[in-house]
């Protein structure tokens, strides 16, 4: 006779109701799964479209959660590299198929049947979480549980991002939007050795800025932003992490001839560009995904070096509603982080 397992979960019945403490049976790790123990679990502003039913062939109710770090409680059949204890953090990308052509060729961010937290098993909103094996990725001890869940999703976005682009150290890098992902942005920037110009609106940001690694300061609301980043000499590359189409349009006159534009700020509205624009200087527009669980490792290993940490707010479990709330009303203080 099996015994029944439960644990805390923080559910979303249907497509836009209040977020919900209820208990919820523990199953057993699959093969090729494992169950966590989680211990921290970041809020991110993607959690709002989940809430929304912002993606296909969702099943309710939604467990939130896709910025998670734990220890590996239980292995199922066939997990030969993990063992029961190990620190893990499991961000956006939740698992890849290994035999779809993308997968066939390495690019596993891309697979066709990928799976992420949340949408396609439940999410970390909870005291347990069950998971592929391949979506783990192991966090160095210089790391808290707490400091890792954010480089799961956050972090893995932003640095990946930065480094593959083509800027160099020492070239002008704008990070557009000083939020949960701009101030990661920053202080990777900084840290990559790139002259760091933070783009955000209203003067009161410009000290946080500063403190985060940024050199230059660009006030959205006091001027034109293109001719601000001109007038510094044109930038290598803005890493758009502010979730606004018009936003990121009026940077794309301050890149330098060959810039890019790297969108990671998530939003269905049009850029408002036009070809003539990009043609003549050159320029890109590349729209960046996250990171895969190796991705998410090299990410938590260079915080490490760099001193690279999320400013986070913590909130137990039981207060994910309002943790949630905090981040969808902008009162959060860069990223919320929900503890078990």
């Amino acid at each position: 006779m099996t015994t029944k397992r439960s644990h805390r979960a923080v559910q979303v019945p249907s497509v836009g109701a209040s977020l919900t403490l209820v208990d919820v049976d523990t199953p057993a790790p699959g093969p090729g799964q494992v169950r966590i123990a989680v211990a921290a679990c970041g809020v991110c502003g993607t959690d709002q479209a989940f809430v929304n039913g912002g993606f296909p062939a969702m099943s309710w109710p939604v467990t939130l959660g896709h910025e998670i770090a734990g220890t590996i409680a239980e292995l199922g059949s066939g997990v030969t590299d993990w063992q029961v204890g190990e620190r893990v953090a499991v961000g956006w990308f939740g698992g890849n198929c290994n035999h779809c052509i993308p997968c066939r060729k390495g690019d596993f961010i891309h697979c066709a049947n990928g799976q992420v937290p949340s949408w396609h098993y439940p999410g970390g909103y909870a005291d347990s979480v069950t998971v592929p094996a391949n979506a783990l990725a192991r966090i160095p001890e210089e790391l808290s549980l707490v400091e890792a869940a954010p480089m799961g999703c956050a972090g893995v976005t932003t640095y990946h991002a930065l480094r593959s682009t083509k800027a160099r150290p020492g070239d002008r890098v704008a990070v557009l939007g000083l939020g949960g992902l701009g101030h990661l942005g920053v202080q990777f920037a900084a840290a990559m050795g790139f002259e760091t110009i933070a783009v955000a609106r209203g003067a009161a940001k410009e000290a946080d800025a500063r403190a985060l690694g940024a050199h230059h300061y660009i006030d959205s609301t006091a001027g034109d932003v293109a001719q601000a980043m001109a007038a510094l000499g044109g930038v290598a590359v803005v890493l758009a992490t502010a979730a606004n189409s018009r936003a990121m349009a009026d940077t794309v006159g301050g890149l330098a001839p060959r810039g890019e534009l790297i969108t990671i700020g998530v939003t269905a509205d049009p850029l408002p560009i036009a070809p003539v624009q990009l043609i003549t200087p050159g320029v890109s527009i590349t729209g960046h995904p996250s990171g895969t669980a190796r991705d998410i490792e090299e990410t938590m290993a260079f915080a490490v070096l760099s001193g690279v940490r999320a400013r986070v707010e913590e909130r137990p479990l039981t207060q994910a509603a309002e943790a949630y709330a905090a981040m969808e009303q902008g009162r959060a203080r860069y990223r919320m982080v929900l503890t078990m």
